[in-house]
């Protein structure tokens, strides 16, 4: 009796990472939906934190492509709450270490400014902004490169691989 849980137990979890990569990958931000977690000041310092991370060049960046609420929505659904306080925290540190160093918000810095914040506070001896860019950084490029443009227009993805030919000539 036993066997038989266990390999329902298996097949449950398998067909759940078997359906994972369909949820978590190709996304829009349609698809997102809601996910208002934030106040709109937090959510536009969110997305000038993603942009800072990947920022646009000829393609474009994070922002653009709505990293910022696929990280909010993952924060949301996928990590516990304190993953969702770590967020919030980090926002208002990020902010505050931005005044202090440059005497301006973050939002308003230049690309270098911005990045010696989020690097002082990865260096920092405080977890709450070590923790903050620990979180966002890796969501930050999960998101950039899982998204609808970068699998179609930088990775060519193609939906099934390899093609028949059906009329070739065989070499003798």
């Amino acid at each position: 009796m036993q066997r038989r849980s266990a390999l329902k137990n298996v097949a449950v979890a398998f067909g759940g990472l078997i359906s994972l990569p369909a949820w978590a990958s190709g996304w829009t931000a349609e698809s997102l939906g809601s996910v208002a977690t934030l106040s709109l000041d937090q959510e536009s310092l969110l997305a000038e934190i993603v942009e800072t991370f990947i920022p646009e060049t000829d393609t474009p960046g994070a922002k653009a492509t709505n990293v910022h609420k696929y990280a909010m929505r993952i924060i949301r659904d996928c990590y516990g709450p304190a993953a969702q306080q770590s967020l919030e925290q980090g926002l208002a540190l990020t902010d505050a270490t931005a005044r202090q160093l440059h005497g301006k918000g973050f939002a308003d810095g230049d690309a270098t400014q911005r990045m010696a914040v989020l690097t002082i506070m990865a260096a920092s001896t405080d977890p709450a902004g070590k923790a903050f860019v620990e979180l966002m950084k890796p969501l930050t490029i999960r998101g950039y490169t899982s998204s609808e443009y970068y699998l179609v227009n930088v990775k060519k993805y193609v939906m099934a691989p390899g093609f028949y030919h059906g009329c070739v000539s065989i070499p003798a």
